[in-house]
């Protein structure tokens, strides 16, 4: 059972890497390009104030826009500088027809879009304390590859958990948006015991779980979530452990 548990973590690992590659296009968005009516347009070298202009696009000039985070655009210039640009300048610019364009405000459209996502965890499982990091790829709007790993500080025993989960969000676009989970992994259990020697312990687990997304602002979402966990040990008897868990994500 344990070859067939790091069969899977590989297999898991493979597609992850396959659809970073292949999947790229399903998240091309359409590029329009805009005419600069202001004197000029600033350019940035990141999303941010803080980063400085290195290139300035001149009146009349035309840019393509590639993407958008929050409130910052990436524009790329008939020259092929490409910078990033505040969207109160953008709102200045023009369409090539030369009419307005509604620049709508960055909203929970930037989470729809996301292709990676990082967070961070704490919480317990089965009375032991847990702290997780985790590493997300999105497939589709609603379904994520998520490859996690997590320390167990227990009175009597520590050890470490990794995991691989397909999360499935059926309502993406809900401010708090519920979520299911489904996967498998490898927990390796070390006793405290110093007085009677005790065999360190790898099992597999396969878990079943479910939680909740909540939007915040910009990147950043709450994460709140409960799994149980099925643990194949080499006795007669598996046994059932409850995970709770409740962090932070940031998303691109």
């Amino acid at each position: 059972m344990k070859g067939s548990c790091r069969t899977l973590l590989w297999i898991a690992g493979t597609l992850l890497l396959g659809f970073s590659i292949s999947a790229h296009a399903w998240f091309e968005n359409y590029t329009p390009e805009v005419k600069v009516s202001d004197p000029y347009l600033d350019m940035h070298t990141g999303p941010g104030r803080g980063f400085p202009v290195f290139h300035v696009a001149g009146q009349g000039e035309s840019v393509t826009i590639l993407k958008r985070k929050t409130d910052w655009f990436k524009v790329r210039t008939v020259r092929g500088k490409e910078g990033w640009v505040s969207s109160a300048q953008m709102r200045s610019t023009r369409g090539l027809d030369g009419n307005q364009i509604d620049w709508k405000k960055a909203d929970r459209s930037e989470f729809l879009n996301r292709r990676w996502e990082f967070g961070f965890a704490g919480g317990d499982l089965d009375g032991a304390r847990l702290l997780s990091a985790y590493a997300g790829y999105a497939l589709t709007q609603n379904i994520m590859l998520q490859f996690e790993v997590a320390k167990i500080l227990g009175d009597f025993s520590d050890g470490e958990l990794a995991t691989a989960s397909i999360v499935m969000t059926p309502f993406p676009e809900w401010r708090v948006s519920p979520f299911f989970t489904v996967g498998t992994g490898v927990i390796h259990v070390k006793p405290h015991s110093t007085v009677v020697r005790s065999e360190d312990r790898e099992d597999e687990v396969a878990h079943a779980g479910l939680g909740a997304n909540v939007y915040l602002t910009d990147r950043f979402v709450m994460r709140l979530e409960y799994r149980r966990h099925t643990v194949f040990t080499s006795r007669n008897d598996n046994e059932e452990v409850d995970q709770w868990k409740a962090g932070f994500s940031v998303f691109f």
